[in-house]
């Protein structure tokens, strides 16, 4: 683990504003035990490693820039978790630079596998690459970038659809409900599965009848898509159970429990700070074993919970 002066030298070198008052946190580990029988096998399917800025510096177009967080505190997490497998999701703060996943995909083994960003200038070596290193998707990210315009948001899609309907990967998307329902179209013709990011970007505030939720509904009802209820906290303000996120993540169960995945959204980067995008920003204390626990609550079957946890991220991500 690095140290304080350690980690502020790297920082310099890679560009990152560390204010001199700054107090390091570790990424957050659980403090509540996990409650109910986690299935043999199961997946946490999106989470992120931070590594050493000297080794994987950030992409100078980031807009916020994380604390470290290391595979072995992803491992310490999942061990607390009763949580066999992980899939690690490159962050926007890397660009297309997935060296930082690939680090972390190498460290799990071959319980790992990972969600690459690539742009224009990404070869077909480059991606046959990935691929045998664990990568079985590429994300598009239309919120953390700032980029929330349905068109953008539709040509991006048009593009990683063409680009991914050869290699069998499937398309994960980061975006708000505005542009589910503006892509929806492009998404039930995809010739391969489009995953979507905590809850699709449904906000637990505006419940069932918010504008683009059935259409993301009839998307997973069609077994066009998947999606993660991951990341609880970015749909609800209610604090610690989000209680508002059940109705959202009931609803998406009923629809279709064959397309829906869990992820803790692990180490809880916080991307909407406002601080300068080359300041370090703490990440989020999340409990993890409370977020956990909240499982059971949106899917009381356990039958249910195996598809969610074990039996849909092992079909999705090739385990």
């Amino acid at each position: 683990m690095l140290n304080r002066r350690h980690l502020l030298l790297a920082s310099i070198a890679a560009g990152v504003t560390m204010p001199s008052r700054t107090v390091l946190a570790k990424a957050s580990q659980p403090s509540t035990p996990v409650n109910f029988d986690v299935p043999a096998g199961a997946v946490d399917t999106h989470t992120h490693i931070h590594g050493d800025p000297a080794k994987f510096p950030f992409f100078a177009g980031r807009v916020y820039t994380p604390e470290p967080a290391s595979p072995e505190e992803m491992a310490a997490l999942h061990k607390a978790l009763h949580i066999q497998r992980v899939v690690i999701v490159t962050p926007s703060v890397y660009g297309p630079d997935n060296s930082a996943t690939l680090f972390g995909i190498k460290a799990r083994g071959n319980d790992a596998r990972g969600v690459a960003v690539i742009d224009d200038k990404t070869t077909e070596s480059e991606l046959d690459a990935l691929g045998q290193a664990g990568i079985r998707g590429i994300r598009i990210n239309l919120a953390t970038s700032g980029v929330s315009d349905p068109n953008i948001g539709r040509t991006r899609l048009q593009n990683a659809i063409e680009r991914m309907k050869s290699r069998g990967w499937h398309i994960q998307v980061y975006a708000d409900m505005p542009v589910v329902a503006a892509t929806k179209d492009l998404i039930a013709a995809a010739p391969m599965p489009i995953v979507f990011d905590h809850f699709g970007g449904a906000q637990a505030d505006l419940g069932l009848e918010q504008p683009g939720f059935s259409d993301l509904l009839e998307l997973v009802k069609s077994g066009k898509a998947y999606v993660k209820i991951s990341g609880a906290y970015r749909a609800s303000k209610l604090a610690p159970d989000y209680p508002d996120a059940a109705p959202l993540a009931r609803a998406l169960i009923a629809a279709n429990s064959d397309r829906i995945i869990w992820g803790s959204d692990w180490p809880h980067p916080n991307s909407s700070s406002g601080k300068p995008a080359t300041e370090l920003t703490p990440l989020y204390q999340i409990d993890d074993g409370r977020l956990l626990n909240q499982l059971p609550v949106w899917a009381p079957d356990a039958a249910i919970r195996k598809k969610i946890l074990v039996d849909n991220p092992v079909k999705l991500y090739g385990f």
